[in-house]
């Protein structure tokens, strides 16, 4: 086998850690890179090369960016006085794509996990606490997974906060949701959660 193969066999290996690609699914998108070179392989290499140089952690929030605080701690026009605190950046990601929240975010890196051994020192639950406190934050919305860790990471947030408000997001029948599609968790959150029209 030559250098060449080899290359391409270490290319294909690595596409397939990403998420959401197997091995055949790397192998097709390397294949249609190469078909692409210029207009696609050569421009996606350069691009790689720079985000891996430039790319950091927003110190303040914990969001992904090209400087040491992010885009939107840095704006004037998200002091809001409210934090959204999510699991991951992914999460965050999620919400500006709604463009509905129009406050800062705090990531937390995860959720409190007793199997796994996370605490809340292995997240940014201190950090989190210390920006309430020296922020002016009126509101903290928790907008955590449904899931078991991801309910108790909200309690626990919610006790370390004391006075400011804490709310979470609503849980229920998604938009377009119909009853006999959903499972008997969704349909119990979403009873709770009725509301009067």
């Amino acid at each position: 086998m030559n250098n060449t193969s080899q290359d391409l066999d270490h290319l294909i290996e690595l596409m397939a850690k990403l998420p959401g690609l197997g091995p055949r699914s790397a192998r097709r998108a390397v294949l249609h890179m190469i078909k692409k070179r210029a207009l696609l392989m050569t421009p996606l290499a350069d691009v790689l090369a720079e985000v891996a140089t430039t790319v950091r952690e927003c110190l303040t929030c914990g969001n992904i960016g090209t400087s040491d605080t992010c885009d939107i701690c840095t704006s004037p026009k998200r002091s809001t006085g409210e934090i959204c605190v999510v699991e991951d950046v992914s999460d965050l990601w999620a919400m500006e794509r709604s463009g509905v929240f129009k406050g800062r975010y705090h990531v937390l890196g995860g959720t409190l996990s007793a199997l796994d051994a996370i605490g809340p020192d292995e997240l940014r639950i201190p950090r989190l606490v210390q920006r309430v406190r020296g922020e002016k934050i009126t509101e903290v919305i928790l907008a955590l997974n449904a899931t078991i860790d991801g309910q108790t990471t909200a309690h626990y947030i919610a006790d370390q906060l004391g006075d400011v408000i804490v709310s979470t997001l609503a849980q229920g029948v998604p938009i377009g949701g119909e009853l006999d599609y959903l499972d008997d968790g969704t349909i119990t959150a979403a009873l709770r959660a009725r509301k009067t029209l």
